[in-house]
């Protein structure tokens, strides 16, 4: 049935030309409606949806939330300076918060800084900037040294600076400020919301500080968002061009057929607005995982281009169609679509596998590739069949003939003398050669098993110094200057944040009971073996240090408590509930608000972490750490969330693998059934891409590439892209098998015609995808290198490793002609 479902098909691209090229330009039309619905999506905050901890962070955040944190509300003015703390430095936050303050547009509702404290400890009546910046103007330098030496020693001002303040000098190289926004409902979850309300106005408020701001750079979620939607965009400008250029240029010195050429483009155009007005239709946004899927579609198309012009040539120079290009047409598509169609599937379910994924935007991939990988089928299995038949048709009315060529890899031919060493090694020794594979591939795989998984925000981020290569391109391929990355680093080397380097114990409960916080202290006692340590203990923050620091600065209090400590250990055990209203009616009441809800039912205790030890390590003794608190607890964090993502990647890669694997190996099976072929043929097309498979791992590895969440991908793609080269060659192999006594001319006649559009198909689809590695982020360049080896690797095994299994599997089954014949009989029914 199969067999005559393609048979009634074949043809009809070659015969009726015309009406498939005309359906094809309506259909396209269609589709293009669809890319105007286009959006673009940046954050990542649906990858750590996945984690049983980022509900508890995203709580952290909203009940906690630190004065300087880049939460979603507030954006945070960074300000660096000799000193910080002098008269013209404190001057230039005010006037610049005050400017920000004065807009509408900015919907500020407050602002924060240390300057606003020592303006305040000048003159405790201004509460208003104007009168701050009036009573820092008036004061004299001295005057400021002296309030700022006041301030520099309170907690909360100590937050807002950098962490080279010398006290004592009264100095500081950097503060950060804040101005809080009315936008609305915002995120307080992991990752960064792609939805936050906060990107126009940080832009709009970014381009105010650049105006007057001496010193002061603009920082916060929103930016964050508008850095990664621009790289986003920037990636897309500067791959594909670059990815289209190449490839002509290698198609052009393969074929030297302009026509053919651009014939190949406009196929690829229509993949492309197919793809993106499906996309648009579906409501599918572009992320940055889904820049890679052009290079995908571009490598499975030129693999197309290859093959098919390739069988076509060789039907026209040696089958004796000459001029009749129907005829020579109708005879590729009789051998080429059904192997088009294997190879197609076998990539959809490899791509398809993704789908599988928990994590929402790996799923999401899986579904375009799917929908790319079928419209490139259809595309190149109808429309450029049609449109070269037309292209020929009109050459021959013109100049009354068509230009013939010879097909890559004829005999005598350089390469097709290079790719005999296949064939030698499939006659001479398969056994042998298929052994020192398998030791190998063990070998490479019990070294694979150490890469990394990794997942972080960088991973998304563009460089902090675009390479000079880049900045030299022209308009519109040339990327923006980005200061994420630089902003982001300046944060963490220079402040006391609450992500670098820490996790956070949220514990729940009736926090008045009077072992509440004994129980805090005790847990901190003989911590795993990554959590800093301070006196054997595990090095915190929580709301006994705000306890003892108030207690040490005001007697009554350090009265109140002494007489509710049981055991004289300076921890309070009765009476926590009026300690605590004490604490939130003093001066630190926003420290205490850090670390305790004003109902007193959850609690935030910062742990301290080493930090040169791993993030699974971090995660395991964090989690061990809650395990010991009487009252329910969650370890959470940035640490936290990641390793969690970073596991659900881990699995969401070997989940894929292993469902491609079984579904290719399936089709494959099933397949080769229905056409009448023996089923262990589709064992053979997968047992070489396992080869290649296992090599990708170990070269992530060698290569220090970790599995993150778009790499992560590669394992299933990798089986779904090099299955298309297996299956060529393995297609082509039974097809000549049936036309030839010996398996020897059978593997030497499909190693040379079959591997040398492979090996032109394999120099465009590195080319195009390798390009991917110029993308401006980490994750897409380790993708395109990935990607680029794993073709390399795939075809490899195609010329290499497959013609020794065919070879082994035709002496071992005692295939003949007449044991395939039956294929050709029912294909002619």
């Amino acid at each position: 049935m199969a067999s005559r479902v393609f048979e009634r098909v074949h043809g009809v691209a070659s015969e009726r030309p015309v009406p498939v090229v005309l359906c094809f330009l309506l259909l396209t039309g269609a589709f293009a409606v669809g890319i105007p619905q286009l959006t673009v999506e940046s954050g990542t905050e649906r990858f750590t949806d996945v984690s049983p901890a980022a509900d508890a962070y995203g709580e952290v955040n909203e009940q906690f939330a630190a004065p300087f944190d880049a939460d979603a509300g507030s954006t945070q003015l960074i300000q660096q300076d000799r000193n910080v703390l002098s008269k013209p430095a404190l001057l230039e936050m005010l006037r610049t918060q005050r400017r920000l303050q004065t807009r509408p547009d900015l919907h500020v509702t407050a602002t924060d800084s240390v300057a606003r404290m020592v303006a305040r400890e000048l003159d405790p009546s201004a509460r208003t900037l104007p009168a701050q910046i009036d009573a820092v103007e008036r004061a004299t330098p001295a005057e400021v040294h002296e309030a700022a030496a006041v301030v520099v020693r309170d907690p909360e001002a100590q937050r807002l600076l950098s962490t080279d303040r010398n006290e004592d000098a009264v100095t500081a190289s950097a503060t950060i400020g804040t101005v809080t926004h009315d936008v609305g409902a915002t995120s307080h979850g992991p990752g960064v919301s792609a939805d936050t309300p906060l990107t126009d106005v940080q832009q709009r408020a970014r381009d105010v500080v650049q105006e007057t701001g001496r010193g002061i750079r603009v920082f916060g979620s929103g930016i964050v968002v508008s850095e990664l939607s621009a790289v986003v965009v920037d990636s897309l400008l500067l791959t594909l061009p670059l990815s289209f250029l190449l490839v002509v240029a290698i198609l052009f010195v393969a074929f030297r057929d302009v026509r053919t050429i651009l014939l190949s483009m406009a196929s690829l155009a229509i993949v492309l607005i197919w793809t993106f007005g499906f996309m648009g239709h579906a409501g599918i946004p572009i992320t940055q995982m889904l820049i890679a899927i052009p290079a995908l579609e571009l490598g499975v198309s030129v693999d197309f281009t290859f093959h098919l012009i390739n069988q076509y040539r060789e039907h026209r120079t040696n089958d004796g169609h000459g001029d009749d290009v129907v005829g020579a047409m109708t005879s590729t598509t009789r051998h080429l679509l059904i192997a088009f169609f294997i190879t197609d599937a076998t990539s959809a379910l490899g791509y398809g596998a993704n789908i599988v994924s928990e994590i929402g935007p790996i799923r999401e991939f899986g579904i375009v590739a799917v929908a790319t990988t079928t419209v490139t089928f259809v595309v190149f299995g109808f429309f450029f069949p049609a449109g070269k038949v037309l292209l020929d048709r009109g050459t021959r009315r013109v100049t009354g003939s068509v230009p013939q060529s010879e097909p890559l890899g004829s005999e005598g031919s350089s390469l097709g003398e290079a790719l005999a060493v296949g064939t030698e090694l499939a006659r001479t020794a398969p056994r042998l050669v298929l052994a020192i594979v398998l030791v190998s591939t063990v070998v490479a795989g019990s070294y694979g098993m150490g890469v990394e998984t990794t997942f972080t925000t960088d991973d998304f981020s563009p460089p902090a110094d675009t390479p000079d290569a880049l900045q030299r391109l022209p308009e519109p391929l040339a990327p923006r200057e980005y200061s994420l990355r630089e902003l982001s680093d300046f944060r963490k080397e220079h402040f006391e944040t609450t992500s670098s380097d820490t996790v956070t114990m949220y514990v729940h409960g009736d926090l008045r009971r009077d072992s509440a916080l004994e129980s805090i202290a005790r847990v901190t006692s003989r911590p795993p073996d990554t959590i800093v340590t301070h006196d054997r203990a595990a090095a915190t923050d929580s709301i006994l240090g705000v306890i003892h620091a108030y207690a040490a600065e005001s007697r009554s209090f350090a009265a109140l408590v002494r007489r509710n400590d049981d055991d004289g250990n300076g921890i309070p055990d009765d009476n926590l509930g009026v300690i605590y209203q004490r604490l939130f009616d003093s001066p630190y009441r926003d420290t205490a608000a850090r670390y305790l809800t004003s109902d007193y039912r959850h609690a935030r205790i910062v742990v301290s972490v080493e930090s040169d030890a791993s993030t699974d390590a971090v995660a395991t003794d964090a989690r061990l750490l809650a395990d010991r608190y009487r009252q329910p607890t969650t370890a959470t964090g940035e640490i936290v969330v990641n390793d969690d993502v970073a596991d659900a990647i881990l699995g969401s890669a070997l989940k894929s693998l292993g469902v491609a694997l079984l579904l290719a190996t399936a089709f494959l099976t099933l397949l080769y059934r229905a056409l009448g072929r023996d089923p262990l043929l589709g064992v053979v097309n997968v047992a070489p891409i396992l080869v290649s498979t296992v090599a990708v791992v170990a070269s992530m590895r060698a290569l220090g590439i970790p599995l993150n969440a778009l790499t992560a991908t590669i394992l299933a793609i990798g089986l779904g892209l090099g299955i298309d080269y297996v299956a060529h060659v393995v297609h082509r192999f039974t097809a000549e098998l049936d036309e030839h006594q010996s398996v020897d001319e059978a593997l030497e006649l499909t190693v040379r015609h079959s591997g040398g559009a492979l090996t032109g198909s394999v120099l465009t689809t590195t080319t195009g995808i390798g390009v991917v590695g110029l993308a401006l982020t980490p994750m897409l360049t380790q993708f395109g290198v990935l990607t680029a080896l794993s073709v390399c690797y795939s075809y490899l095994c195609a010329v290499l490793v497959t013609p020794a299994a065919l070879g082994l599997w035709a002496r071992t089954t005692g295939t003949s002609t007449s044991d395939t014949t039956r294929t050709q009989q029912s294909l002619a029914e």
